[in-house]
């Protein structure tokens, strides 16, 4: 599968996904992204490469230990990574092909907004789920 940032400065390619995607509703998901929530999958590293514009990338200490990774052109945020996380945090909505899966549960629902009325029947977690 294939992804790219909005001006098509950045591509990556990755092989499969490791982890459930879910929607993650924490403060710096929702400050850093502008939205509700943020859905996220993990990837292993060994299963994600940039294709192009991997020095067009700059990057966000946004929690001590994470980085997020965006372009600089056009801001769209692409990829986390966590000190001693298994797994890279990839935005899914910036595949460019379809993952033939969707949503299996929302993270952080403690910090959800009060004004969001998304209803969904995939399980929810106060904070983030265990043993992710």
């Amino acid at each position: 599968m294939r992804g790219s940032c909005l001006c098509s400065t950045i591509e990556y390619e990755i092989t499969q996904l490791d982890t459930p995607i879910v929607h993650c509703s924490c403060t710096t998901c929702r400050k850093a992204h502008s939205a509700a929530f943020s859905t996220v999958v993990g990837v292993k590293p060994e299963h994600f490469k940039w294709i192009k514009g991997e020095s067009e990338l700059s990057s966000y200490e946004s929690s001590i230990g994470k980085a997020r990774y965006f372009c600089k052109h056009c801001g769209s945020q692409l990829l986390a990574i966590k000190e001693g996380h298994p797994f890279y945090i990839l935005r899914i909505a910036t595949l460019d092909d379809d993952p033939g899966t969707v949503p299996e549960a929302t993270i952080w629902k403690s910090h959800e907004v009060s004004w969001l009325d998304y209803q969904s029947d995939i399980p929810e977690y106060p904070e983030r789920e265990e043993g992710r």
